[in-house]
C-alpha cells in the first residue's frame, strides 16, 4: 500500500506557477503578421483584461490559448500543458463564456446543467472537482429559473447561464470574450458582481477581452494592451494611466464658453483660476485614466503606421 501511494504521488504533475505563460508569442496568415512576439503571464486568481481596437489581435490570441488555432512561433503553456497537446482533462479545466453559444433552447435550465456536469465528472481532476448544479445556479443567480426554457430567458439571464456552462468544470481559468455587450447598465453592473465574486471566492484566473475600458478598470486586477500585434502596456490600470499620460484636465465654462486645459500640478491652478476669474461655472478636475493612455497609445501606434507607411510609399515612388 505504502509502495502504491509513493507511485501515485510521483505521478501529479507539478503545480505551475502561472495560469498562463506566453513567451515571443508569433501567428502569421500567409505573409501577414497577425502577433509580433507576445509575452504574457498571469497568475492564479488573477484578472487580466486583454485590450485593444478591431484588428489588434486579440481574437487569435485568445483562439491559441484556448488550444482551437495553431501559432507560428513561441511558447504558449496554460495551465502548464501547451494548449497544442491538450488533451479532454485539460480542455476540463478551463472555462469559456463566449458571445454566443450554441445551445438547445428547448432545453431547460437546470436539464442542460445537469447534462454538462455529468460530461465533465470524469475528466476533472480532484481536488476541485465538477460543480453542484444547484450550487452553480445560485452561484449565478438562476435558481428561480432552474425549470424555465432557456428560449424564454432574458438577455441578462442567457449571459448568467453562459457563466454557469463556462463553471460547470470548476475551471482554474476561465475566458471571457466582449462577456457583457449588449447588456444594460443594470445588467452589467449585475454582473460585474458576479465575475468578481467568482474570481474572490474560487481563485480562478480570468482572461477578459472587452471594447469597454470602463469595464477592464472595474474588474480586472491588471490589463495588457495589444495594438498591431504586440503588448504596447502591461500592469494596473493605475500605472498604465500614470505612466503613458501625465497630468490633470481642467475644464470650466466662461460665458457660455466651454474650456479646457491639461496641467501638471492641480490645486494651484484652480487657486489662481478661481482668483483671476470669479465668474467661471461648471468647474470640473480630472485626473488622467486608462481610457486617455489607451488612446494616446493607439495613437501613437496609429501615427507611427501611417509614417511607415508614407515613407514606403515615397521610396517606391523614387524607384519608379
Amino acid at each position: 500500500m505504502d509502495v502504491a501511494r509513493t507511485r501515485f504521488v510521483r505521478k501529479q504533475a507539478p503545480i505551475p506557477p502561472y495560469a498562463l505563460d506566453v513567451r515571443g508569442l508569433k501567428m502569421s496568415y500567409g505573409n501577414t503578421e497577425v502577433l509580433r512576439g507576445i509575452d504574457l503571464k498571469v497568475a492564479p486568481g488573477e484578472v487580466v483584461a486583454l485590450l485593444g481596437p478591431n484588428g489588434a489581435g486579440k481574437t487569435t490570441t485568445i483562439e491559441i490559448l484556448e488550444g482551437l488555432r495553431c501559432r507560428t512561433g513561441g511558447k504558449v503553456l496554460v495551465l502548464g500543458t501547451d494548449p497544442e497537446c491538450g488533451d479532454e482533462r485539460w480542455q476540463a479545466r478551463i472555462g469559456m463564456v463566449l458571445q454566443s453559444w450554441g445551445d438547445h433552447r428547448r432545453w431547460s435550465v437546470r436539464a442542460l446543467l445537469a447534462h454538462l456536469t455529468a460530461h465533465y465528472s470524469g475528466l476533472v481532476p480532484s481536488p476541485r472537482g465538477v460543480q453542484n448544479v444547484d450550487q452553480l445556479l445560485e452561484a449565478v443567480g438562476l435558481t428561480a429559473q432552474a425549470h424555465r426554457r432557456i428560449g424564454q430567458l432574458s438577455g441578462g439571464q442567457r449571459r448568467r447561464l453562459d457563466v454557469a456552462i463556462g463553471l460547470v468544470g470548476n475551471p482554474e481559468l476561465i475566458f471571457l470574450d466582449e462577456p457583457t455587450t449588449g447588456f444594460d447598465p443594470e445588467a452589467r453592473a449585475a454582473f460585474h458582481e458576479l465575475i468578481r465574486s467568482i474570481a474572490r471566492q474560487r481563485s480562478t484566473a480570468m482572461v477578459l477581452t472587452t471594447h469597454d475600458l470602463t469595464e477592464a478598470e472595474l474588474l480586472a486586477d491588471s490589463v495588457a494592451i495589444l495594438v498591431s500585434g504586440r503588448i504596447v502596456a502591461r500592469g494596473t490600470t493605475e500605472t498604465i494611466a500614470r505612466k503613458h499620460s501625465w497630468g490633470t484636465r481642467v475644464s470650466w465654462r466662461e460665458h457660455e464658453r466651454l474650456y479646457s486645459k491639461t496641467v501638471s500640478e492641480s490645486v494651484p491652478f484652480v487657486r489662481d483660476l478661481s482668483l483671476t476669474k470669479p465668474h467661471i461655472t461648471d468647474l470640473e478636475v480630472r485626473p488622467f485614466s486608462l481610457h486617455d493612455a489607451y488612446l494616446e497609445m493607439i495613437g501613437h501606434v496609429e501615427n507611427a503606421s501611417l509614417h511607415a507607411y508614407s515613407t514606403a510609399s515615397e521610396r517606391t515612388g523614387d524607384v519608379c
